[in-house]
């Protein structure tokens, strides 16, 4: 013991020639706290902004659970799982989900992480103490966190149904949550997008950064799109309707019928141009883009984003294991992928009529020939053997084609995230129109998408919500997180009887689905650590 006497007296020897050793020294100095620090700058305003928009994207770019991507598409009308990896099995495996489910423990935690960071900026920019910002720049970085947190609610409500409702900053330990009711949560929704959509910038006004618009930031028509969503859930079409009417009549956007971009003089069409790379981007031509989430390669800029994103890996086919070779990673078709997933039989075989340019080979890959130059089939036809058909040799969406000829193994995908574009903004209206008794309106609004992708056009009698929900496949395949959308819309149990009967063998077929998992469980870790007050489970569970 006696050499760390010495060394104490040594440090206050030291300062004692300066401050005589004032008791000061021995005050505790708190460097850290659940109190949020406030924010009280437009410098300190734009980094927290900053940090909204990259805790947002994990949910895109988790890869510690490669199958994280899967739990939004297996188990519903779309898709099989033909290489699940864990965290996705209960997802189309139901009998096994249960409070437990690594998937519901990383929802709940993503969107109250992005919940606790945007109330932060928002009690911040509503703070009549901070200074040096205009008015109109307080309530447009109060309209960005507003625009998370409402997205962060609109998901956990979907999902969980009622929870917690927390807007304000935690500045202390809290056991005693309880759930709110979902009007309630629909009540906060709601208001923050209405303020969102009235002080956000249009998508031409969005902020700048040395001269050029930031087009990855938030703007009025991300908020008016997710508003819509939000109000279709709700049951209020009309209001829907209105919302989606402000981002078409506004002249900001416009489908894209015509080539463009990067490959506009090599083989393609007006659609596929959209998902390639250089294209993406309203700055890079793409009229229809509403919410891209940029993404750079960290090659290129380090710490450019978290995570390796696993999208080419989950949607594309594992062609490069072709039994006995000769088939190489390459851009043409669209990197390496795994096949965590692969489309079914009603997507590959029943969806698309003739013509619709969304299945084209350009958009959906469906041919191969042998293209590894050593290999005596080089530039052959690839006759897939009954092994390779469901992982390696099958049809897949070219939508997360991406390649890299500094990493041909594909680590991860280096690609923009479309998140919201026009295109969708017609088929929310659609759906508005229908549940309204517009089912000539809701044509219409359908025929926009299926004109541009040289497909028939439909009529009245044609509309319904199984078909709205049908075109939703053809035009966001990959795009869209379909299992929000099915029990958006109270459809999950009929869209898997009518769309997903068969199946290739017993692993793939999807079993023990009841009305019990229209909702994900509370995680159980929250309702233990809850110890002051009931959190409730949901029903079932």
């Amino acid at each position: 013991m006696k050499k760390y006497i010495i060394a104490t007296l040594l440090v206050c020897t030291g300062w004692l020639a300066i401050t005589s050793c004032d008791e000061s020294f021995l005050d505790e100095q708190i460097y850290s706290s659940l109190a949020p620090e406030t924010l009280s700058d437009s410098l300190g305003f734009e980094a927290a902004v900053t940090g909204l928009h990259r805790h947002f994207s994990s949910f895109h770019t988790y890869a510690d659970q490669q199958g994280w991507l899967s739990v939004w598409q297996v188990g519903t009308d779309i898709v099989w799982a033909v290489q699940p990896q864990g965290i996705e099995v209960p997802f189309f495996r139901y009998e096994q989900l249960s409070s437990t489910s690594g998937a519901a423990s990383f929802s709940w935690t993503w969107a109250y992480t992005l919940i606790k960071n945007a109330n932060a900026i928002i009690a911040s920019a509503e703070d009549p103490a901070i200074g040096g910002m205009t008015q109109a720049n307080k309530d447009a970085i109060n309209a960005e966190a507003r625009f998370f947190r409402a997205y962060a609610y609109n998901f956990l409500v979907t999902i969980f149904g009622g929870v917690p409702l927390v807007t304000e900053p935690i500045t202390a330990p809290k056991t005693d949550f309880v759930r709110a009711s979902v009007d309630d949560i629909n009540a906060v929704i709601e208001a923050d997008l209405l303020f969102a959509a009235a002080n956000l910038p249009d998508i031409d006004n969005v902020k700048k950064k040395s001269g050029k618009p930031m087009f990855g930031r938030a703007n009025k028509a991300m908020a008016q799109q997710l508003l819509a969503e939000a109000y279709l859930r709700m049951g209020r079409p009309a209001e829907a309707e209105a919302q989606c009417m402000a981002i078409i009549s506004s002249g900001k956007f416009n489908l894209r019928t015509t080539r463009y971009g990067v490959r506009a003089s090599q083989p393609g069409d007006a659609f596929s141009d959209m998902f390639i790379m250089g294209n993406m981007r309203r700055g890079q031509g793409n009229t229809e883009a509403i919410w891209v989430f940029e993404i750079e390669n960290p090659t290129d800029l380090p710490g450019a984003i978290g995570g390796n994103p696993q999208q080419r890996r989950v949607w594309g086919a594992g062609y490069h294991g072709v039994t006995g070779g000769g088939m190489l990673p390459a851009d043409s078709l669209g990197g390496r992928g795994i096949s965590r997933m692969r489309l079914n039989n009603f997507v590959l075989y029943g969806l698309y009529p003739a013509g619709d340019m969304r299945n084209s080979k350009y958009n959906i890959r469906r041919k191969f020939w042998y293209n590894d130059p050593n290999n005596a089939k080089y530039r052959q036809p690839v006759v897939p053997v009954a092994a390779d058909t469901l992982f390696r040799i099958h049809p897949y969406t070219l939508k997360w084609g991406q390649f890299d000829s500094r990493d041909a193994f594909g680590f991860g995908m280096w690609k923009d995230l479309m998140l919201m574009r026009l295109g969708e903004t017609y088929l929310l209206l659609a759906e508005a129109q229908f549940k309204q008794g517009k089912p000539g309106d809701a044509a219409n609004s359908i025929n926009m998408l299926r004109t541009r992708a040289n497909a028939p056009q439909v009529t009245a009698g044609d509309i319904t919500l199984d078909f709205i929900l049908d075109e939703r496949v053809r035009e966001l395949i990959g795009e869209e997180n379909r299992r929000m959308t099915l029990v958006r819309t109270g459809t999950l149990l009929d869209r898997v009887a009518s769309r997903n009967a068969t199946a290739p063998n017993a692993a793939t077929m999807i079993t023990g689905l009841t009305s019990t998992h229209l909702l994900f469980p509370i995680p159980q870790s929250e309702i233990d650590l809850n110890k002051d007050a009931e959190l409730e489970q949901n029903t079932g569970y």
